[in-house]
């Protein structure tokens, strides 16, 4: 009969013989390399049991790594579209100034009119009215907008605000029956009032004797007048100019170069106002020896539509 608790070698005994044993077997695999085919199939044998631990890992990983690409992706492209359509802004003031200086008005402040303050606005709503021709921004008083302000995209002028709200905001297009916008034409710099007609592709423009020099192919573009459109912007194209007898004034039509119906996004415009400068920077001392100088310069300040005057001076 077996004794119930058999005696064997003491657990430091076989520690020792291990250690010697695992001692042996790296000296021998790093010398000659003799376990090569052992450790081969071993990993073979192990490899799938490792795949199948590893796999949550792995599936986790490549999961997040899409998706944070993705939205990477999107942000990025939503940025470059908003630069790409500031850019197109800018860019088409370019070709007006330009023509500006060929006809040497002396346009030192042109720079200023560039850079006007802009902010993306997305268009959530559009009145079903026929006879009305609303849009409705996604930017409100909680972004600094306010009642006029003017709304273009990327081609011209779309209309201006007339409702503001916390988070949203009403503009009326350039288009609408109710709605008129002091322009000029860029080839001569002829002033007029382009009303709106009720129609997205047309404006009138009234009041035009029948020797005025306008023809069609001219592009309209914002004067600057009334102190609400910002000077430069492209408004329309003359489409038609008919001279009907017995008639005291021309009949002239023109198409909005802005996209009223088709764009999406619009931007909202904050005109800059140079003409405070002076007023701030000007030293008291010089007040004295000219009377006009401190009261012009405080009708500026307080009432913005006297850039009426401005304008008309240019």
């Amino acid at each position: 009969m077996q004794p119930l608790f058999a005696r064997g070698p003491s657990a430091t005994f076989r520690m020792i013989v291990l250690v010697a044993a695992s001692v042996a077997l790296m000296t021998t695999d790093h010398r000659w390399k003799s376990l090569e085919f052992v450790r081969s199939a071993l990993s073979n044998v192990i490899y799938p049991l490792q795949y199948t631990i590893d796999l949550p890992i792995q599936l986790f990983y490549w999961t997040d790594e899409v998706f944070s690409s993705r939205q990477v992706l999107l942000e990025k492209n939503r940025e470059f579209e908003a630069r790409h359509l500031e850019n197109r802004v800018q860019l088409q003031k370019l070709g007006i100034i330009e023509k500006e200086n060929e006809r040497l008005r002396g346009l030192l402040s042109s720079t200023s009119k560039a850079t006007e303050r802009l902010l993306i606005s997305e268009i959530i709503n559009v009145d079903v009215d026929p006879f009305k021709q609303l849009i409705v921004l996604n930017k409100g008083s909680n972004s600094e907008v306010y009642l006029g302000q003017p709304i273009i995209d990327a081609k011209g002028i779309m209309g201006q605000i007339i409702h503001v709200g916390p988070l949203s905001s009403t503009a009326i297009l350039i288009t609408d029956a109710s709605h008129a916008l002091p322009v000029q034409v860029d080839r001569t710099g002829l002033r007029a009032n382009a009303v709106g007609t009720g129609k997205f592709g047309q404006l009138n423009l009234r009041h035009l004797t029948h020797n005025v020099d306008i023809k069609v192919g001219d592009t309209l573009i914002t004067s600057g007048l009334g102190g609400t459109f910002p000077p430069n912007y492209p408004v329309a194209q003359i489409t038609k100019v008919e001279h009907p007898a017995g008639e005291p004034f021309a009949y002239v039509e023109a198409t909005p170069i802005a996209q009223l119906d088709q764009t999406r996004e619009v931007l909202l415009v904050w005109r800059n106002k140079p003409e405070e400068k002076p007023a701030d920077t000007k030293p008291e001392s010089e007040a004295k020896p000219t009377d006009t100088t401190p009261p012009e310069t405080d009708t500026v300040e307080n009432e913005p539509e006297t850039n009426q005057t401005g304008d008309s001076n240019e």
